[in-house]
């Protein structure tokens, strides 16, 4: 399903002129916020490629990315200050959680709870998490600034980094799809050991100390 997506966009952009290619790169990074389904990463990556055939301009699309992800990101995390009472109070038929499983909610309310702004700025390497961790966010009432700042910094590295990596793979570009895919798992396995880690040491800390 993803790959026909991709390719579906991938056509799309083939036949656009200029200002429609990077107008079609805005909505899929915005999008990729709203939609967790939507492979944006994949596409951004494939903008890299595009750039090093000198279709369209590296920093106009690294700007333009980094722009739409950061929007995307707020705009979420609005929702989830505006409606995010709603959400708590209504968690059996809330329309939103149709979407979203609120055991998810529940989880990154815990990781902002350890470790504040840390998850804000790690949200765009935490791929099928961002539309969670930004409504969460909202609701936990996070200080707009400092959100909106680290939502910017985690964007800026991470899309720099897959413009760059599709740049340098050219026409190659669809592996970073395969890649992206083992990172997910390996960020998961990533934070699952962080925990047992911390647990451990907690655990340790608390028999020394009886």
């Amino acid at each position: 399903m993803a790959e026909e997506i991709i390719q579906q966009i991938v056509d799309w952009i083939s036949i656009a002129p200029p200002l429609g290619v990077y107008l079609i790169f805005f909505g899929i990074a915005y999008l990729e916020n709203i939609i967790p389904p939507m492979p944006g990463d994949v596409i951004v990556a494939f903008g890299g490629y595009l750039a090093a055939e000198g279709v369209i301009s590296f920093f106009p699309l690294w700007l333009i990315t980094v722009i739409a992800s950061v929007v995307g990101f707020m705009n979420m995390y609005w929702f989830g200050h505006r409606w995010g009472s709603q959400i708590e109070e209504d968690k059996e038929s809330h329309f939103i959680l149709k979407f979203f499983d609120y055991k998810y909610f529940a989880r990154v309310k815990k990781w902002m709870a350890r470790w504040g702004q840390w998850v804000i700025f790690g949200n765009r390497f935490l791929a099928g998490t961002r539309s969670v961790i930004s409504l969460t966010a909202g609701m936990s009432h996070l200080k707009v600034s400092l959100t909106m700042l680290n939502s910017l910094f985690s964007s800026i590295l991470w899309n720099s980094l897959l413009i760059a990596s599709g740049w340098l793979v050219k026409d190659n570009w669809k592996i970073i799809g395969d890649y992206l895919s083992n990172y997910g798992k390996f960020v998961l396995l990533f934070l699952i050991l962080v925990v047992l880690i911390r647990f451990g040491m907690h655990r340790f800390r608390s028999s020394k100390s009886s």
